[in-house]
């Protein structure tokens, strides 16, 4: 029977819900140094040292608040700000993409990274304030979109020409953009046991907010099929508008199917079965009316060439609900490469304690460890433009829990122009649900995030400092975790700065860093239809950082 769309292509029908995606996008998790979500560059101190954990400056109201209590008396209060870009770069090899292999980018611009903080010290007493993005931080755009959001459009081409169609080419306009910032509020009591011990506790409230802009529009395909009509002769056309069209042809001739069954079914039951089609006018068939049931058997699929009257009726019975069938499945198709608009964001609040010690065996070493709990997230969606429909809705929900996190460092001074500090983070993100679903339970995580991080500072003289340092990661998800929207990479990010003492009151800041990424892939089936395409995606990424801080005393 005629066939023009088979149901077993589920991938357009699916497109307009390729959006909800892009909440995952990796812009939603950390920017620059940190977890798979948590930032950890939050001074321009940490930009040109890299290892901060064992903190005893204005700093250590993040790094290390237990060490605030080796600052002495006073008032202090540090000024940061950090300008980061980073490039995002994803390679698919699936093979009915435009191009393949095919290099998908998205350039994330955060011009401002702030970090504020302050500490009164006052006997063994130290109270501390802290305000930073401690996830997210900058919008990231996607001028051609992302491999899975152009794939369900690719597949209009093999869908098409494999129904009988001469098709080659498809095109559309896919633009995305999105931002995400988690603003971290830290406040912190510490105090000094003596000499040798300080400890402190905290809390963070978490404020996070992310929004989602973009379109799927103007989705065109190059169709020849007579039936349809001469307007198809390969030239680009809305996919919509073919669609609708195949709808409307498809309508006709199950209503054509069904009168014309409905009036053979009287020639058959008055003894005309035997007759051939072709001499239907014996039994009252006008030649016209001999012509529109040839089309339609035709369009069926069926050889009309010594048709008989009894088995024509037979074929219109059978092809008046196909035909409607497939009336209903080019609508859905219609519908789904219509264009599609969204804009949406999500919001939410959680909160993390924070527990520190610091421990100064020495006038030369410090030793710092610091836990912080996960933070329980979940996020809301408010949309505020959704044409295309079922992308984002109203009041749904979103797991973006923060993982725990134990920090450890040491700091040591062989003698006084030079400082050496080393650094480890452990994410506990075996612990986090990062499906986002309630309902869903999908392993992501094979082991849990590391950073190790070496830091130099040497005195060039009583005012001037420079430094440098390393820092590596190491990540723990698995490819259930990596796909285009996001993806975790091991890295490695060298960094280095000055740092001028302007008055015994003012400290000045200066720090760059550069980060190099390990490239990733992974490897999956592409259902299309019953069929299983291999594809390959490879996963890159580059970031900068320049960062100036002031660090004021009273």
């Amino acid at each position: 029977m005629f066939e023009i769309i088979n149901n077993n292509y589920p991938n357009l029908l699916i497109m307009k819900k390729i959006l909800v995606f892009f909440a995952a996008v990796v812009m939603t998790g950390t920017l620059m140094a940190g977890g798979l979500v948590t930032n950890t560059n939050q001074s321009a101190l940490f930009t040109r040292f890299l290892s901060r954990n064992a903190s005893t400056w204005i700093d250590a109201v993040y790094f290390n608040p237990a060490g605030l209590s080796t600052l002495g008396d006073g008032f202090y209060l540090s000024l940061n700000n950090q300008t980061i870009g980073q490039t995002k770069s994803i390679l698919s090899n699936y093979s009915y993409l435009s191009d393949t292999p095919k290099e998908y980018l998205g350039n994330v611009s955060a011009p401002l990274f702030p970090g504020v903080y302050m500490a009164y010290n006052t006997g063994n007493w130290s109270f501390s304030a802290g305000f930073n993005p401690i996830g997210g931080g900058g919008g990231a755009t996607y001028d051609n979109g992302l491999p899975s959001f152009e794939m369900g459009i690719a597949d209009l081409v093999p869908l098409l020409s494999s129904q009988g169609f001469a098709t080659s080419q498809y095109a559309a306009d896919i633009f995305f953009e999105g931002s995400s910032i988690y603003f971290g509020y830290q406040g912190n009591i510490g105090y000094k046991i003596n000499d040798m011990l300080s400890v402190a506790v905290g809390v963070r409230l978490v404020s996070a907010s992310n929004t989602y802009q973009g379109h799927l529009k103007n989705i065109q395909i190059n169709p020849t099929f007579p039936a349809f009509g001469t307007q198809y002769s390969g030239e680009m056309v809305l996919a919509s508008d073919f669609f609708t069209s195949g709808a409307v042809t498809l309508n006709e001739l199950a209503t054509g199917a069904s009168l014309y069954f409905d009036g053979l079914q009287q020639i058959v039951a008055g003894g005309g079965g035997s007759l051939l089609l072709t001499d239907g006018s014996l039994a009252g068939l006008s030649d016209g009316q001999i012509a529109q049931i040839q089309g339609i058997i035709g369009a069926a699929g069926q050889d009309i060439t010594g048709l008989t009257i009894g088995k024509a009726q037979i074929i219109l019975g059978a092809a008046a609900p196909i035909f409607a069938e497939k009336a209903n499945t080019m609508s859905e198709y219609a519908a789904g490469t219509q264009d599609i608009l969204v804009d949406a964001g999500e919001s939410g609040m959680g909160y993390a304690s924070i527990f520190s010690v610091n421990f100064t065996p020495s006038d030369n070493l410090n030793i710092a460890v610091k836990y912080e709990s996960q933070t329980n997230l979940v996020l809301t969606t408010k949309v505020f433009d959704n044409k295309g429909g079922g992308i984002f809705s109203d009041g749904t929900t979103t797991i973006a829990d923060m993982p725990a996190l134990l920090a450890a460092g040491i700091q040591y001074k062989p003698f006084d122009k030079l400082t050496v500090s080393g650094s480890m983070n452990l994410y506990f993100d075996k612990n986090v649900d990062y499906d986002g679903s309630e309902s869903l339970d999908i392993n992501m995580i094979d082991k849990n995030f590391k950073e190790f991080a070496v830091g130099l500072e040497y005195g060039l003289t009583d005012k001037l400092r420079a430094s440098a340092g390393w820092l590596g990661t190491y990540t723990g998800v698995n490819s259930s975790f990596q796909n285009d929207q996001r993806y975790s990479l091991n890295t490695n990010t060298l960094g280095g700065g000055l740092g001028f003492r302007v008055t015994d009151m003012l400290d000045l800041n200066f720090g760059a860093q550069y980060t190099f990424y390990q490239e990733g892939s992974k490897a999956y089936d592409y259902m299309l239809g019953s069929n299983a395409i291999p594809v390959i995606e490879t996963y890159n990424k580059t970031t900068w950082v320049v960062a100036v801080g002031l660090d004021f005393t009273f």
